[in-house]
C-alpha cells in the first residue's frame, strides 16, 4: 500500500513541553504494539491444526504478546501522556462491574485471570491513545496485522487442505496452523476488505496494492461460508461510502457500480447465492439461527439473584450450560449484569454519535464502516464485553474520530530568550 504523505513538523518553540501535538511520524515500534494487542485477541480455541498446539502454550504466546504489548507501550510513553477518550473511559468503567461479579469467584480463578487481562489490554490502549490524532496510521497497523493472519491461513490451506477444511466444521475454511474457527477467519477478512476498499477510494493505496489485499481475502471470506462477516462488510460499506456520496466523487461511482453488480448478481447467481448463504441448512434450523436462539431463551430464562442481575457472574468463556452463547449482549449480561450492558451500548452510542457529528472524512467513513460491522456482527458474536478482536476494531474507531491535538502557548515570559552573538549586535 503506497504510503501517505506527511507534512513537515511544527514549529514548537514557545509550546509548553507535553502539550505540543504528536509528532509528524509515529514511531514503528506504536504498530508492533498494536500487532502484539491483535494476537492476544487471537485466542486459544478452535480448530484441530497440523501440529497439536497444546491450549497452555497457546495461551502463553497469547498473554505473553498482550504483556510485550503493555511493556512496549509504557516505554514508549513513559511520562503517561495521553488523549482523553470517552471510549477508553467508559471502557475503564467496564473493568468495575467485572471484578465485582469475578471476585465471588462463581465462575472460578479463570475469571480474575480475564479480568486482569482486560486490565492489561484497556491500559495498552491509554498508553497508545498518545498518538490518536485522527490520521489513518493506525488504519494501515490493522490492515497489515490482520492481513498476515490470512497469511497464515492461507499457508495452512496449502499445506493442509484437508486439516484446513475439515468434515466437523462441515467444510468451511478454518486455521489449520494456529486454530482460527470460520467466524474468526470471515471477521479478519472482511475488516481489512472494508477499510482498504475506503482507502482505495480516498486515493490512499494503489489499485495494484488494494487488489494484492482485497482478492485474496475475498476468496477466503467466501471459503468461511461467514454470513455474519459477510453482512456486516456489506452494510458496514453501504454507510461507510454514504457518507461520503455528498463529497466525493469516487465514492458516488463506486456506490453507483456497487447497485448494478448486486442487482445483477441477485438476478443471473440467485440460486447459488441462497445455497452459500443456508449453508444446506434447512430452513428451520436457519430461523433458529443454528441454535443459538435456543440458547439465548434459556439463559434469560435462568433464575438470577439481584446482583447477578446488576453485575452478572464474572467474566467466562462465553458459554451458558457448556454452549456458546454468541451474542455479544447476552454475554455481556450474563457475565456483567445490567451495568455492563448499559456501558457497552454506551460505548457504540458515544462512538456513533462522534461519528455523526464529524464532517465527511476518509477517517469518518473508516470509523463508520468499524462501528456498523460491530454492532452487527454483536447479534450473533461475542466479544464487546472483553479483551477481544471486536474491542479493538471499536479502539481504532475511536482513534479514527480523535480531534488533533493542540499546542498550548506558553506565556512570552517562560519562552527562553535567544542569545545574540557579540558582532551581531554591532
Amino acid at each position: 500500500m503506497a504510503g501517505e504523505l506527511k507534512p513537515a513538523g511544527p514549529d514548537t518553540i514557545g509550546t509548553r513541553p507535553g502539550t505540543g501535538p504528536r509528532p509528524a511520524a509515529t514511531p514503528k515500534a506504536v504498530g508492533i504494539a498494536w500487532a502484539l494487542l491483535g494476537l492476544n485477541t487471537l485466542g486459544s480455541a478452535g480448530a484441530k491444526t497440523v501440529v497439536p498446539l497444546p491450549r497452555s502454550l497457546i495461551q502463553m504466546a497469547t498473554m505473553g504478546a498482550l504483556v510485550a504489548a503493555f511493556a512496549l507501550a509504557l516505554a514508549l510513553n513513559l511520562r503517561l501522556r495521553i488523549r482523553p477518550s470517552a471510549f477508553l473511559f467508559l471502557l475503564t468503567l467496564l473493568l468495575v462491574p467485572s471484578l465485582i461479579s469475578s471476585v465471588q469467584l462463581e465462575v472460578g480463578f479463570g475469571a480474575l485471570f480475564r479480568c486482569a487481562r482486560l486490565s492489561l489490554f484497556v491500559g495498552t490502549l491509554w498508553l497508545l491513545s498518545r498518538w490518536w490524532d485522527g490520521s489513518l496510521t493506525f488504519v494501515r497497523h490493522h490492515v497489515r496485522m490482520y492481513f498476515a493472519v490470512l497469511v497464515l491461513v492461507a499457508a495452512g490451506l496449502v499445506v493442509a487442505p484437508g486439516t484446513a477444511m475439515p468434515e466437523y466444521y462441515g467444510g468451511r475454511l478454518v486455521g489449520a496452523l494456529w486454530p482460527l474457527t470460520p467466524p474468526q477467519i470471515g471477521q479478519y477478512a472482511a475488516v481489512i476488505i472494508g477499510l482498504t476498499v475506503l482507502l482505495l477510494m480516498g486515493h490512499r493505496t494503489t489499485g495494484s496494492g488494494a487488489a494484492v489485499i482485497i482478492v485474496p481475502s475475498l476468496v477466503l471470506l467466501a471459503m468461511t461460508h461467514t454470513r455474519t462477516a459477510t453482512v456486516g462488510l456489506l452494510v458496514g460499506l453501504a454507510l461507510a461510502i454514504g457518507s461520503l456520496v455528498l463529497t466525493s466523487a469516487a465514492a458516488r461511482r463506486f456506490f453507483a457500480w456497487a447497485v448494478l453488480c448486486a442487482a445483477v448478481a441477485a438476478v443471473v447467481f440467485s440460486s447459488a447465492l441462497r445455497a452459500w448463504f443456508l449453508r444446506g441448512q434447512s430452513q428451520e434450523n436457519f430461523a433458529n439461527l443454528t441454535g443459538r436462539a435456543k440458547v439465548w431463551d434459556a439463559l434469560l430464562a435462568a433464575p438470577r439473584t439481584t446482583g447477578e442481575q446488576v453485575f452478572g457472574t464474572g467474566l467466562g468463556d462465553k458459554s451458558f450450560d457448556g454452549l456458546p452463547i454468541d451474542n455479544s449482549w447476552l454475554a455481556v449480561y450474563d457475565e456483567q449484569g445490567l451495568i455492563g450492558v448499559t456501558l457497552v451500548a454506551a460505548m457504540i452510542i458515544v462512538l456513533g454519535g462522534v461519528a455523526l457529528l464529524r464532517p465527511p472524512s476518509l477517517p469518518r467513513a473508516c470509523a463508520i464502516f468499524l462501528i456498523s460491522y460491530c454492532a452487527l456482527s454483536s447479534y450473533t458474536e461475542v466479544g464487546l464485553g472483553d479483551a477481544s478482536a471486536y474491542l479493538l476494531h471499536l479502539a481504532l474507531a475511536a482513534s479514527l474520530l480523535a480531534a488533533p491535538a493542540t499546542a498550548t502557548p506558553l506565556p512570552p515570559a517562560a519562552i527562553p530568550r535567544r542569545r545574540i552573538p557579540r558582532w551581531a549586535r554591532r
